[in-house]
Formats: C-alpha cells, structure tokens, sequence
C-alpha cells in the first residue's frame, strides 16, 4: 500500500494565511512563507496554496507569494485560486509550483482540464471540488463555495479524471472547518469509483479523524489547515500515531 500523505493547507487572502469555517467568517492566522516552512520542516508530505477569493474577486493568484514560498520548502507544492488559462499555470509553475490547482475554472470550462493535461502532464493537474450535500445529494460549488452549479459531485470526479486530472482534491462544504471529521462515505465513493488519488478535506480536527479518512474513507491524503496554524496537531505527532495504528505513512 502506498504512503497516504498529510498535507497542510494555506488558505491565502491579501497575501496573509486565513481560515474560516464553511469557508466564511475568516480571520487571518499567519505568515504563509513562514507556515511553509515550519510545515516543511515538521514532515509534511506536500503543501497546498489556496488563493481562496481570487476567483470571487477576479483576480490572478499571487504570482511572487508562490515564488518565496516555494525557495523555502523542498516538499511537492500544489498551487490554487484564479487559474484560467495555460498562461496562469505555467506562470505558477515557473514561480515553483509543483502542480496546479483547478476548481471554478474547471466547473465553467472542462476542457481547461485536457489542455492543462496535455501540455504539463496528468501530474501536475489536480482537480479541486468543492461540493455540498443536501437530501443525500451532493452538488459542485464554485466561487469558493459561494455559487451552486448543476454539476453533481461523482460524476463530475469522474469526468475530470477522463480529461486528465491527476488527483481530485474534493472539500465537503458541509465538513470545512468544523473539526467533526471527514465527509468519508463520499470519500469512500470517490476512491471506489476513481483511479487517481482522492485528497480528502474539511473537517479534521483530531488524529483519529485521518485515521476514519484513510480507513473508512480510503483517502490517498489528508489535507487539513486550522488544526496546524492553531497547532492543536504536530504533524510529526500525527505521523507517529498513523504508524501505531497500521496506516503506512513516510516518517
């Protein structure tokens, strides 16, 4: 079995790390280029970079902030947030990213998947969903979760690996932030009905947590950000606790 990964998440605003729970009430928690690197240092498998209101606002994602985060961590660095065009990831990926982050931009034009596929390669392209569920039903959200679409979550997963995503990082909105676990009954659909990895976030907020998304869940990764700006977890601690309960992690 391959090592599932833990991966810390920057949510960005204004150039400052946020957080929030159902992606609203946000107040900032920190430098994202010190985050970084402190997460680097403790063993975190990958960093993730969200430029959470750059879609909303119609911006591009902080192009320079990418650069001096990346000079300072030596981890695979997936970049999100504002990303429309080839143009903007191949920018992102000069600057240091390692893969590309694509969310609303994808709902809106699928084929943005393919052509980022076949020009920078399925490993680069990740695909983000944030989706909500409601009647036992799940829709895809855009706009950071402000915006429902008519795209339902499993078969848009399943679409975006047919144009080449290489990972689906899916966030439950009803999950984010509120530290009472992962969405892992749709986790465990996505892994199942999927061949690539499934990312799973929203809602970590005890070691066990990751331990019900990489069991119940069959997640390959675990995202998570609260829980490490507040350092209410060490990832090294987390680590050491996966071990001792049979998850293979690298340590």
């Amino acid at each position: 079995m391959l090592a599932k990964r833990i991966i810390p998440c920057l949510d960005i605003k204004d150039g400052q790390t946020v957080k929030g729970i159902n992606f609203v009430g946000i107040k900032a928690v920190g430098d994202p280029v010190e985050l970084g690197a402190l997460y680097a240092q403790q063993g975190a498998d990958e960093l993730v970079f969200l430029d959470i209101t750059a879609t909303h606002e119609g911006r591009k994602t902080f192009v320079d902030l990418v650069g001096r985060i990346a000079h300072h961590i030596n981890i695979p660095f997936t970049v999100g947030g504002g990303i429309s065009e080839l143009s903007d990831a191949e920018a992102l990926l000069n600057a240091g990213a390692d893969k590309i982050s694509i969310n609303s931009s994808a709902v809106r034009n699928p084929q943005l998947i393919s052509d980022m596929a076949r020009n920078f390669g399925s490993q680069f392209v990740v695909c983000a969903i944030d989706a909500r569920e409601e009647n036992n039903h799940w829709t895809v959200t855009v706009n950071g979760g402000r915006i429902p679409t008519e795209k339902e979550l499993f078969s848009w997963a399943k679409e975006a690996e047919s144009r080449g995503a290489g990972e689906i990082l899916f966030t439950s909105m009803n999950h984010d932030g509120t530290k009472n676990g992962f969405a892992n009954d749709a986790l465990r659909k996505l892994s199942e009905n999927l061949s690539i990895p499934v990312i799973a976030s929203g809602g970590a907020g005890t070691m066990d947590h990751f331990v019900d998304t990489f069991t119940k869940g069959k997640a390959d990764a675990g995202l998570a950000a609260s829980i490490f700006h507040y350092k209410e977890i060490a990832i090294g601690d987390l680590k050491q606790y996966l071990h001792q309960k049979g998850i293979p992690v690298r340590i």
